[in-house]
């Protein structure tokens, strides 16, 4: 079985990415990515694979998994149809462990982090008290959720946890032999991302049929070809919105959206507000 390549986007205006999860239901998806993973699941129960550690797992299964470490976790839907939850936070490995030398106060997280390679499980109460973390987080703005990051580090450092794989996984391009063809794509999304861009010409790019291109990616970003592009469009128009007093509309242009009104239709969906409330979020709380 092999495990597939998943590529991570920040959150907006962040080095690290936060995400929740709504579900019915945890499908099979066996993968790795080069980030650290705290990953939260409530409400669920199933089966999690992580390296060669396989069990059940039930209500506040708090696990931290190092990078490349491959992973899923599988359920089915509720016998009386509630939603499953899953708060993930996906850490860069590069970034995570540059803050630890730069910054002496996190040296009691080298031991956790070293650890982690092997997958972490953490017992129930101290699930709950992450769970208080990470429901703050999604309010929080990038550098109270930086904060709030680290506090989770913390807590999970000052706790017992069980090693869960006997063994450290390193997975190299030759593990996923799709792995070069994914990352032509996403540096071409990277390099092109103002221009237009359909599954067609990507597909190309990794030499695939459209059809099999759009399961090829779902797979291994979890977003459709449109979302991941409006996702980073709309990081790269954040980022124009903070550092610089351009025009809205001139922004858009430069983010690859073909008129204002669907600029500020895809920034609300994934926002939850527009392009000029964000801007002035932003300034008023510089002013604070």
């Amino acid at each position: 079985m092999k495990a597939m390549c998943e590529k991570v986007i920040p959150s907006s205006n962040c080095s690290w990415r936060y995400c929740l999860y709504q579900l019915n239901e945890i499908p099979f998806n066996w993968h790795y990515h080069p980030e650290y993973e705290i990953c939260l699941t409530l409400n669920s129960q199933g089966v999690c694979h992580i390296g060669d550690y396989i069990a059940s797992f039930g209500d506040y299964d708090l696990v931290l998994l190092g990078p490349e470490l491959p992973h899923t976790w599988q359920s089915k839907p509720n016998s009386d149809g509630s939603i499953q939850k899953v708060h993930v936070a996906q850490i860069p490995a590069l970034w995570l462990e540059q803050q630890l030398r730069l910054n002496r106060e996190l040296d009691s997280l080298r031991s956790l982090l070293y650890e982690a390679k092997c997958g972490l499980k953490f017992d129930i109460q101290v699930a709950k008290e992450a769970e208080a973390l990470f429901i703050q987080m999604g309010d929080a703005n990038p550098l109270e959720r930086y904060v709030l990051l680290f506090n989770l580090l913390n807590l999970m450092a000052s706790n017992t946890y069980q090693t869960l794989s006997s063994m450290e996984f390193n997975f190299s391009n030759q593990q996923d032999p799709a792995k070069d063809k994914f990352d032509r794509v996403i540096n071409f999304i990277y390099e092109n991302y103002t221009e237009h861009l359909s599954a067609d010409i990507l597909a190309e790019q990794a030499h695939m049929s459209t059809n099999h291109f759009h399961r090829f990616f779902k797979k291994r970003t979890e977003k459709t070809v449109t979302e991941f592009i409006n996702q980073l469009r709309i990081a790269k128009a954040c980022k124009l919105l903070i550092n610089s007093q351009a025009p809205i509309t001139v922004i858009s242009d430069q983010c690859g959206f073909n008129n204002l009104s669907n600029f500020n239709r895809r920034f609300l969906a994934l926002k939850s507000c527009t392009p000029s409330q964000f801007r002035a979020r932003v300034q008023h709380k510089a002013l604070i």
